[in-house]
């Protein structure tokens, strides 16, 4: 038994680090481009609106390709559509690379959405059937830190490989590093594979038991529950929290704090990497304790205190670090809990197309933050930011239980 049981766990940790090792990637090219900007504005003479656009474009571009992939991923498996992704990324940062105006940076920026788009379907869809129960809330731990950490290097190996080439050779190096982890994820295909009938069979069956008497599962059934688009509304208000953050909170800290710009995205280094560290702690969380709705609210109770102590501008510059943490801290570790909760709001064998929907809403709440953020900060009110974000966070909090209390009843239903 124990040599079965160590058999497995090598098993997981094997899987798991091929999805992370994709997962991080696509954060990585989520950021690949922003640092390039004042490269970009000089060799072009772009303004930061039409630099800003092109982030507007990758995001909606992903919201509409992720809600669409989780389909495919249903129909045809998750290995197929993680190779079509990886390589998309790799062919952006190609297009990135020979841009000769902004129509060609376009073009990447849509090209890179629609790679970005497939990970969530692609991810859990096979976290979820291939990692073991008792070993999930570790699987989505480490699946979480890698996002951290490939949004914490992007803007370091950008900038690196720009001042020491310049900025073509900078994309094209981002190209290089994401053919080579295509590369990785080919050799070790075999683990990546996918039984679609499988799935496709638990999902009937899980179906026929919850609802004896009626016709068989349709494609689009999963779009009447309720609890589908509150975990879409619970990932909107998320992802519009934390990129109001990442967007504006060094601006809103000069504005309020008089600090250096290039101090605000010391700051936001640090929120990611207590992030990161916090996703690891949520992990042990999120197996502990049963409850993932009370490990979300304590989480983003203590972002929400922290937002509204940065807005009153009375933290002390030496203690502002403080506030940074504790938020990147909560969002890590209320995560692994927060993909547990959805896993039990999601129907059996439906994975991609549930998470296709439910995390397009992230893409959404990036594409549309930064405008609302950036009128709060062009009228001169950078305060609007912290309080606006504690005010995203509470609904949050507010979503989570709902999605709690109503897989609780449909639990006790089936019961």
């Amino acid at each position: 038994m124990i040599d079965a049981l160590q058999i497995r766990r090598a098993s997981d940790v094997r899987v798991v680090g091929l999805i992370s090792l994709a997962h991080g990637s696509s954060h990585f090219f989520h950021l690949i481009l922003p640092p390039m900007f004042p490269w970009l504005k000089a060799e072009f003479g772009f303004s930061y609106a039409e630099l800003g656009l092109l982030m507007t474009i990758f995001f909606v571009v992903s919201c509409i390709i992720q809600a669409a992939s989780g389909f495919l991923v249903d129909r045809i498996g998750a290995r197929p559509v993680l190779f079509i992704g990886v390589g998309l990324l790799a062919l952006a940062a190609l297009t990135y690379s020979q841009s000769n105006g902004y129509a060609m940076l376009v073009i990447g920026a849509v090209i890179a959405g629609s790679g970005n788009g497939i990970f969530h379907p692609v991810d859990y869809t096979l976290i979820n059937h291939k990692i073991s129960p008792p070993n999930l809330p570790y699987a989505y731990s480490i699946h979480g830190v890698t996002g951290y950490l490939g949004w914490a290097a992007a803007p370091a190996f950008m900038v690196a490989m720009a001042t020491l080439a310049d900025w073509r050779m900078a994309f094209l190096s981002a190209a290089v590093l994401e053919a080579l982890i295509l590369l990785v994820l080919w050799l070790s295909r075999e683990r990546l594979i996918d039984n679609v009938k499988e799935r496709q069979a638990e999902s009937a069956a899980t179906h026929a038991a919850a609802n004896p008497g009626t016709g068989a599962l349709t494609t689009f059934a999963f779009l009447k529950l309720p609890a589908v688009w509150l975990c879409w509304i619970f990932f909107f208000f998320s992802m519009s929290a934390t990129t109001g953050m990442q967007s504006f909170a060094p601006s809103a800290l000069f504005q309020i704090y008089g600090l250096p710009v290039s101090a605000g995205n010391y700051f936001l280094t640090l929120m990611s990497l207590g992030g990161a560290g916090g996703m690891l702690l949520g992990g042990y969380f999120a197996k502990r304790f049963a409850n993932p709705e009370r490990i979300i609210t304590i989480c983003f109770t203590s972002s929400i205190l922290m937002g509204l102590l940065l807005a009153t501008g009375w933290v002390p510059f030496d203690g502002i670090v403080i506030p940074f943490i504790v938020i990147g801290a909560g969002l890590g570790i209320a995560a692994p809990s927060r993909d547990l909760m959805i896993r039990t709001a999601t129907p059996a064998g439906a994975s991609g197309r549930v998470y296709g929907i439910v995390y397009s809403g992230i893409d959404l709440g990036a594409a549309l933050s930064p405008l609302l953020f950036g009128v709060f900060l062009d009228a001169g009110l950078p305060k609007l930011l912290f309080v606006g974000v504690a005010l995203l966070q509470l609904m949050i909090i507010l979503t989570g239980f709902k999605v709690a209390t109503m897989t609780a009843l449909k639990a006790q239903s089936v019961a």
